[in-house]
C-alpha cells in the first residue's frame, strides 16, 4: 500500500507541475522522495542550506535545491522480487543516425588525442548526446526499471518544471561527509561484464585510474588532516565493470564544504587533467551543452540522529542522542534528460594519448545500453 501511495504521489507531483525528487542509494532497499509544496526555483550559493542539490558540469554556483524545509519527504522499503517480476521484457534498441553520431564522436577523439600529444592536456573526457524518440513515456514505469536493475548505484529521478525531468543510476560518488570524516572514490575503466571480476586492465585504463587518484588527493591536501587510499579493485556497474578506489579524510576543523566541492567538482574522470585545459576543449569541441551531465546530485546537510550508549546502570539513560549533518553528494552519470517524446541520452569516456577512437566510441555504445534498456 505504501509502495503504491509513493509512486502515485510521483504521477501526482509531475501532473501538478511541482518539483520533486526520488532516488535510492546503492545497496539499499529505501527509496527516499522529496516533494516540494511550490514551484519556485531555488539555488544554494553556500552549500550551507539542507535539502536535495542538482548541480550542473560548468558552474557550481547554478546548483538547483530542493529545500527540505519547503518539503515533503518519504520513504519506502521496496520488493525488488515483486518489481522485477514485471520487467523481464527489456529490450535494447538503436538509433537511426548511427553511423553519423559514430563518425562525429571518432573525430572528436581524433582531434583531441592530436591535442593531448601537443601537450596541451594530459586526459580529456569527452561525450555525446543520443536521441531517442519514445512513445508514451512512462515516468514512474522508467523509474521502477532503474531500480530493479541498478541496484548497487545511486537511482534517481529528479524534476523541476522550469529546468526538466532527469533520471539516471550512476556508480560513482563524489563526496560523502558525516561529521569531520571525508571519503570519495577515483573511478576509471570501462569493461564489459562477462560474469566475472578477475578481469585484466590495460595501461591505459591502469593510467586513467592513476591520474583520478592523484588529483584527488593533491586537491583534499589543502583542507583535510590525512588522507587514506585503499587498493584499486574492479567493480560491477550494471553490465559494466570499472576500476575504483576508495579515498577518505579527516576535515581540517571549520572547513567549508563549498570549497571542497570546488575542489573536486569537475574530477579528473568526467572533466581531465589539468582540469582548466580540458574544461576549455570540451566547451569549445564536444559541440552541445552537458547541461546537468557529468555535474552532481545528492543530499545536502541532511540532519541525522546517531544514539550512543554509556554505562549508566539505569537502562532508561542509558542511550543519548547527538546530531550531526551528513552530505552524499553523486557524479551524474549513465542518465538521461527527457522532453516531451524525446530522450537525451548522455555517454562518455576519458581519453588520453593511448586511445584508440574506434575503441572508444564502443565504449560508449556499451555505456548507452544502460539507459536503452529501461526505455522500452
Amino acid at each position: 500500500m505504501q509502495e503504491r501511495l509513493f509512486f502515485d504521489k510521483i504521477k501526482s507531483q509531475f501532473a501538478n507541475q511541482l518539483p520533486f525528487v526520488a532516488y535510492s542509494k546503492p545497496n539499499s532497499n529505501n527509496v527516499t522522495g522529496l516533494f516540494q509544496n511550490n514551484n519556485q526555483l531555488n539555488f544554494t550559493e553556500t552549500f550551507t542550506e539542507s535539502g536535495f542539490v542538482f548541480a550542473p558540469f560548468d558552474d557550481v554556483s547554478n546548483a538547483v535545491l530542493i529545500p527540505l524545509e519547503v518539503s515533503e519527504k518519504l520513504q519506502i522499503e521496496v520488493d525488488f522480487e515483486i518489481l522485477e517480476a514485471d520487467f523481464t521484457d527489456s529490450k535494447t534498441i538503436t538509433t537511426e543516425n548511427q553511423e553519423e553520431v559514430k563518425s562525429a564522436y571518432t573525430a572528436l577523439v581524433t582531434s583531441a588525442i592530436q591535442a593531448i600529444k601537443s601537450h596541451a592536456f594530459e586526459k580529456v573526457v569527452l561525450s555525446r548526446e543520443e536521441l531517442i524518440t519514445v512513445k508514451d513515456f512512462n515516468i514512474v514505469t522508467v523509474l521502477k526499471k532503474l531500480l530493479v536493475n541498478y541496484r548497487r548505484a545511486f537511482v534517481y529521478c529528479w524534476y523541476h518544471p522550469q529546468v526538466g525531468l532527469w533520471l539516471g543510476a550512476t556508480p560513482e560518488t563524489l563526496l560523502q561527509i558525516e561529521g569531520n570524516r571525508l571519503t570519495t572514490m577515483a573511478l576509471a575503466g570501462t569493461q564489459v561484464y562477462k560474469g566475472t571480476l578477475e578481469v585484466d586492465w590495460g595501461e591505459k585504463e591502469i593510467k586513467e585510474q592513476q591520474y583520478v587518484i592523484d588529483f584527488i588527493q593533491s586537491q583534499l591536501k589543502p583542507v583535510v588532516n590525512t588522507v587514506s587510499v585503499s587498493k584499486v579493485n574492479t567493480v560491477k556497474a550494471g553490465s559494466l565493470l570499472h576500476l575504483q578506489t576508495q579515498i577518505s579524510a579527516i576535515l581540517q576543523p571549520e572547513t567549508n564544504l563549498l570549497n571542497i566541492v570546488k575542489a573536486l567538482h569537475p574530477t579528473p574522470a568526467v572533466c581531465g587533467l589539468p582540469k582548466a585545459n580540458a574544461k576549455q576543449f570540451i566547451l569549445q569541441n564536444e559541440g552541445y551543452n552537458r547541461s546537468f551531465y557529468t555535474g552532481f546530485l545528492g543530499e545536502l546537510n541532511f540532519k541525522q540522529r546517531q544514539t550512543r550508549n554509556t554505562n549508566r546502570r539505569n537502562v532508561e539513560n542509558n542511550a543519548y542522542a547527538t546530531v550531526k549533518s551528513a552530505t552524499h553528494l553523486f557524479v551524474n552519470l549513465r542518465c538521461m534528460q527527457v522532453k516531451n517524446s524525446t530522450v537525451s541520452l548522455y555517454v562518455g569516456g576519458g581519453i588520453t594519448k593511448d586511445s584508440n577512437p574506434e575503441a572508444e566510441y564502443l565504449e560508449t555504445e556499451h555505456k548507452t545500453q544502460t539507459m536503452k534498456t529501461v526505455l522500452f
